[in-house]
């Protein structure tokens, strides 16, 4: 039934292969181009991700893919196309903007050549790093030890009298992560903001190719430390297709409860934090207190505030208690309570209402141009919750209703769309834990054999948006390609577009509006 319908999005007279959820068809270079436009401006498929992998061992050829969604159905629609005797690609940047930094990253990475990229700077390695070492080769030893390079990183300049920069960076005040930003100023008023990122880079993605798959599971925490939970499940739930593993029902219940929880810590710190930017500090200090709360439930019910070693593959490893249960349910109930007369307090305050609207625009043709996802997506009309489009763990059998969406893109519209996400998470949770079914909670397998020649996709609504997970076996059935596609990759070419014609002081609002995770983007 599924496949009669996915036949509808795809080109006639292709050779389709179907990967559980995936469809993946070769096409030519030549055709790629309008195969993308169909399928992503005719068709409206949303984007996923774009990668490489490098199959000149078993097939002689490197492929580019090109990975769509099609919502509803759970269901995938990849194209890809080999380059063998060749390493350029086309670009096409210019048809689908957010395609550009896909690019950049295989050209860095892989050493392929995007043929008419508007931007061919490197991404992520510095300018240290030598520019003919490509450590997603596969005959690239991780243990490389390289040369100091010293190349030069050209900023984007604005010229015109009266301009001038403002460096911020890499390095600031707290405990942030690096990541420099460029600010182009006419007067007070900001004209371009560049940021540089991939000072945290650490090699996960070769780290994916090395290591035993319970170590992978823990990488796949250490992605962006605040979504621990939700990157985990997003890489155990494609080594489960890979592996054809039935999550037992209270696993997939409990999963989602986990999920949502990881949501509120996070929603409920960064509605503090935009407010303590304001200057408002009753709302920071209460925000960062609730937050506390809910870090220290995950604590009790799990032994991880960060919600780590919980995932496994399979299902879940930690269970709820009847006693469990009925705590967490009267906790949330005081949670929810206190939360709504804080936030009582903040909309009956003008000079923090005043602060938050009207700063850090974007508009929604910058949305859909960059496809912004998460919060910042909902915050200007973008109807897209993966937990609705795409459900996963228990999802699909609870009320979830229509997605939250505002209009004005602004710091107040992404301040409200946390409001009332955190809100929802909460019913979720209570309903969840009224529903939750009886049985075991992980389908114990000791040896895992995964599909040999395969791909497996995944996808999680993250707190800040969707997170995907590209996953490739080779011939003998092990794991040759990881790609996690942290939410902050698609969201941090938006910020500079947020910042225009704002003041500086506004920046911190408007960065922390966005809460981007530095790691989850440099991998």
């Amino acid at each position: 039934m599924i496949k009669e319908k996915i036949k509808l999005y795809l080109p006639k007279n292709v050779n389709v292969e179907y990967h559980n959820n995936l469809a993946i068809f070769e096409v030519s270079p030549a055709q790629i181009e309008n195969i993308v436009e169909e399928l992503h401006n005719q068709k409206k498929l949303s984007l996923k991700l774009v990668t490489a992998t490098d199959e000149r061992k078993e097939n002689g050829v490197f492929k580019i893919w090109y990975l769509f969604g099609v919502p509803g159905d759970n269901f995938f629609i990849c194209p890809f196309i080999e380059l063998k005797n060749t390493f350029e690609f086309p670009s096409l940047a210019n048809l689908v903007p957010e395609i550009l930094n896909y690019e950049r990253k295989i050209q860095t990475f892989f050493g392929l050549k995007a043929q008419g990229i508007l931007d061919n700077r490197a991404i992520i390695l510095h300018e240290n790093y030598p520019s003919e070492a490509f450590p997603l080769r596969q005959d690239f030893d991780w243990k490389t030890k390289l040369k100091e390079s010293s190349g030069k990183y050209e900023f984007q300049k604005v010229k015109g009298e009266g301009i001038y920069e403002i460096p911020v960076g890499p390095i600031h005040a707290g405990i942030i992560e690096p990541g420099h930003f460029r600010f182009s100023m006419a007067g007070e008023s900001i004209v371009q903001l560049e940021p540089r990122l991939g000072y945290a880079h650490k090699g996960s993605e070769k780290l994916f190719e090395i290591l035993s798959l319970e170590n992978k599971v823990r990488l796949s925490e250490k992605i962006s430390g605040d979504s621990s939970f939700s990157h985990s499940l997003t890489f155990c739930q494609t080594i489960e297709k890979l592996a054809e593993i039935n999550v037992p029902k209270r696993a997939l219940y409990l999963r989602t409860i986990f999920a949502e929880l990881e949501r509120l810590s996070n929603h409920l710190g960064d509605i503090g934090a935009i407010m303590m930017d304001t200057g408002f500090s009753f709302g920071g200090a209460h925000g960062s207190r609730l937050r506390e709360i809910i870090m220290q439930i995950n604590e009790k019910l799990t032994g991880s505030r960060f919600l780590r070693q919980v995932n496994t593959i399979g299902g879940i490893k930690k269970d709820l208690s009847n006693d469990n249960k009925e705590y967490l349910k009267n906790r949330l109930n005081e949670i929810n309570k206190d939360f709504e007369e804080v936030i009582a307090v903040a909309e009956n305050s003008a000079s923090l209402l005043n602060r938050l609207k009207g700063t850090g625009v974007i508009s929604s043709e910058i949305a859909s141009n960059y496809s912004v996802v998460g919060v910042a997506g909902r915050a200007v009309g973008i109807e897209r919750d993966i937990r609705i489009d795409f459900p996963y763990a228990a999802y699909a059998e609870l009320s979830m209703g229509s997605i939250p969406v505002e209009q004005d893109g602004d710091v107040n519209a992404r301040f409200q769309i946390r409001i009332r996400e955190i809100r929802k998470s909460i019913e979720i949770i209570q309903e969840s834990l009224q529903k939750l079914p009886e049985g075991a909670i992980c389908m114990v397998d000791n040896s895992i054999q995964l599909k040999k020649n395969a791909l497996s996709v995944s996808i999680v609504e993250g707190w800040r948006g969707e997170i995907v997970y590209f996953v490739a076996t080779d011939s003998q059935g092990e794991i040759s390609r990881v790609l996690p596609r942290d939410p902050s990759f698609i969201n941090w070419p938006v910020l500079g577009e947020a910042a225009l014609n704002n003041i500086v002081p506004d920046f911190p609002l408007i960065n922390k509006s966005f809460n981007l995770s530095y790691t989850g983007n440099d991998l």
